[in-house]
């Protein structure tokens, strides 16, 4: 557990509404790596899909997310636990089988499956880190897909397989794919923090690098302004 989740799990909320929050000296973002498009890709299918992805903070996944075009809402949460251990403090003992995830609803028609995944592997995390994400140490920051069927199994597991075929990354990738089973979204005080806290220097040092990388990396899916959970529709 990293010392910024470490005070979080002291007292969030206080502190959030305090600004007394860690300032972040060790570790930041990886750097971006725009990979490959995935050789396969799925159909659209509907006019709304999910997908639950988990690799770090989700503060940061969840930011860089809320600026892909297509994307209606991204909100972090726990998946790969139960219900009954689903709070912020028992998943940050790296106990409960959890892994901070977002959740990503999102129009196929304008970003499909293959390319959120595309994003993923090139600006919200590092998929050769093994049960942790820079400063942030625990199972419950592994990288990992929640994949809901088949067709998002096939996708995810063909695109693991095509980057580390190709060397994309100096090291194996670690990420897994695992069957989607149930999700539960974060306490409120968690939801959009990296747009509401910009100065935090967690977030500044290890989130905001993320965004500005996919603005760079992806300029046609990045929007400028973030789609919210507060102003989402569900």
């Amino acid at each position: 557990m990293s010392q910024r989740h470490m005070i979080l799990g002291l007292g969030a909320a206080a502190l959030i509404a305090t600004g007394a929050l860690w300032s972040s000296s060790h570790g930041s973002a990886a750097p971006a790596m725009r990979v490959p498009a995935p050789a396969i890709d799925e159909a659209p299918q509907a006019e709304s899909e999910t997908a639950v992805v988990a690799g770090g903070c989700f503060w940061g996944v969840q930011g860089v997310f809320q600026h892909v075009r297509g994307v209606a809402q991204a909100l972090s949460g726990y998946s790969g636990g139960s219900a009954a251990n689903a709070h912020y403090e028992l998943v940050g003992t790296g106990q409960t089988g959890h892994a901070e995830s977002v959740r990503i609803t999102f129009d196929p028609r304008i970003v499909s499956y293959g390319q959120i995944l595309q994003i993923y592997f090139s600006v919200a995390t590092d998929p050769t880190e093994l049960n942790r994400q820079g400063p942030d140490v625990g199972s419950q920051y592994r990288s990992v897909i929640f994949a809901a069927g088949d067709s998002q199994r096939k996708v995810a597991s063909a695109y693991i397989a095509q980057l580390d075929k190709a060397h994309i990354f100096d090291a194996k990738i670690e990420t897994h794919v695992d069957p989607f089973k149930s999700f539960y979204p974060a306490e409120a005080y968690h939801q959009d923090f990296a747009t509401l806290h910009p100065d935090d220097g967690y977030i500044a040092e290890n989130d905001l690098p993320k965004i500005d990388n996919l603005r760079r990396l992806f300029p046609a899916l990045y929007q400028a302004e973030p789609r919210l959970v507060g102003t989402a529709a569900e």
